[in-house]
């Protein structure tokens, strides 16, 4: 198990935010200055339900007191015009566009500086560990951050830019026009090859100029720099975005694996 540590005072507004997918599971705890970051191994025999119930447990910071508990939910998600949002028929319009799963309580994230609504799902048997564990329980998409920062990022430079976030061994893809989403899905990647294809075909719908037009790839991505060199043969501007650079070598940029919409969310806030 990877676990960095920061000294933590004594603190009352300690918050812990725990990141869930659907293969891992993290528990940060944080006060004004400090953050000690714990992934968990799951046993992938059980459910994430179960998973956790284990976790609160057998992880010492979790027997700690916090005033405040975040959830990043890393799960299926329905990218809805803000204009077109209806809280009353969440549940409807996330079912019907991904079904099977029904045994999920739809939530729902809103990124006013998008005009937009993100609809995700947490597993009810793993809501109901939380709630019984912690008051006062949040929870956000887990890609918000990530989004909400790159879309700042997007207004430097004259050039559009096309953004491939990797994480959980899938891969985000968006690209902002204004204040506005211009495209926005989720590809399951296992190689290189799969992702650059995606980023392509992305790329061509778009009509993105291979000249002038911007590729910005981060997070864990595999094999990042073949993907990066064959990206190079179609697309003259590849960057790899680095957290340590980005983020002004911000301390959780030194933490190892903690993946990069956790360290934004930490950087930049909600």
């Amino acid at each position: 198990m990877r676990v960095k540590h920061y000294d933590v005072m004594d603190n009352k507004q300690k918050r812990l935010v725990i990141r869930v997918s659907r293969s891992s599971l993290s528990f940060s705890m944080t006060t004004d200055s400090d953050i000690t970051y714990e992934p968990y191994a799951l046993n992938s025999s059980i459910s994430m339900a179960a998973n956790l119930r284990e976790a609160l447990r057998t992880v010492p910071m979790l027997s700690e007191h916090f005033e405040r508990v975040l959830v990043m939910v890393d799960s299926l998600t329905l990218m809805v015009p803000a204009d077109l949002f209806v809280e009353s028929e969440r549940d409807q319009m996330y079912h019907h566009a991904f079904t099977g799963q029904e045994q999920q309580i739809v939530m729902h994230t809103v990124l006013p500086d998008l005009n937009a609504v993100a609809l995700f799902s947490v597993q009810k048997d793993f809501r109901t560990v939380l709630n019984d564990r912690f008051d006062g329980v949040r929870y956000t998409a887990a890609m918000a951050p990530v989004w909400r920062h790159l879309h700042q990022r997007s207004y430097t430079g004259q050039h559009q830019k096309l953004y491939g976030y990797f994480h959980d061994r899938r891969m985000e893809v968006f690209s902002f026009s204004q204040n506005r989403f211009k495209f926005c899905n989720t590809f399951t990647v296992n190689n290189p090859n799969d992702a650059l294809y995606y980023m392509l075909g992305v790329w061509k719908q778009l009509a993105m100029s291979a000249e002038h037009d911007e590729l910005h790839l981060v997070g864990d991505i595999i094999e990042r720099e073949q993907l990066i060199e064959e990206a190079q043969r179609f697309i003259k501007r590849v960057f790899y975005i680095n957290p340590s650079g980005e983020f002004n070598r911000a301390t959780v940029t030194q933490i190892n694996g903690m993946p990069y919409d956790l360290m934004t969310l930490f950087v930049k806030g909600r």
